[in-house]
């Protein structure tokens, strides 16, 4: 069996519970989308930073990594949904600030919607 796919045995930090489950997978599959829309929630409030973020993240239980986030920002630049700001002076590791554009505004507004129909659909079937 590939051991890409093989599930981990882990305590999820939120809710304690223990679980078997391939955190590679879920991670690319589902939760990525979720790590986006975080992103998106936090820029709406202001400037983030990529270590804030990955601190963030972790808090609420993602497992990311530098080497997943900081690609992941930049290719939300790219869609238009963030801009960067860096001080060129400071060098090539210089800190950057990402701001919400309006598109990313648009974005998260419509993802919003969603997630708020969603919600309302598993969370009302899963107390039937």
């Amino acid at each position: 069996m590939d051991p890409e796919i093989l599930p981990s045995i882990f305590r999820n930090p939120i809710t304690g519970v223990v679980m078997a489950i391939n955190r590679k997978l879920l991670n690319r599959e589902i939760l990525l989308g979720f790590w986006k829309v975080h992103i998106l929630h936090h820029a709406a409030a202001g400037p983030l930073v990529g270590q804030w973020m990955l601190n963030e993240l972790r808090e609420h239980g993602y497992h990311v990594s530098p080497g997943t986030l900081y690609p992941l920002l930049r290719r939300m630049e790219k869609t238009g949904w963030l801009r960067c700001r860096v001080d060129k002076k400071a060098g090539p590791k210089a800190r950057r600030e990402y701001f919400l554009t309006a598109a990313g505004r648009e974005a998260l507004d419509e993802v919003l919607r969603y997630l708020q129909e969603l919600r309302g659909e598993v969370v009302e079937s899963r107390k039937k």
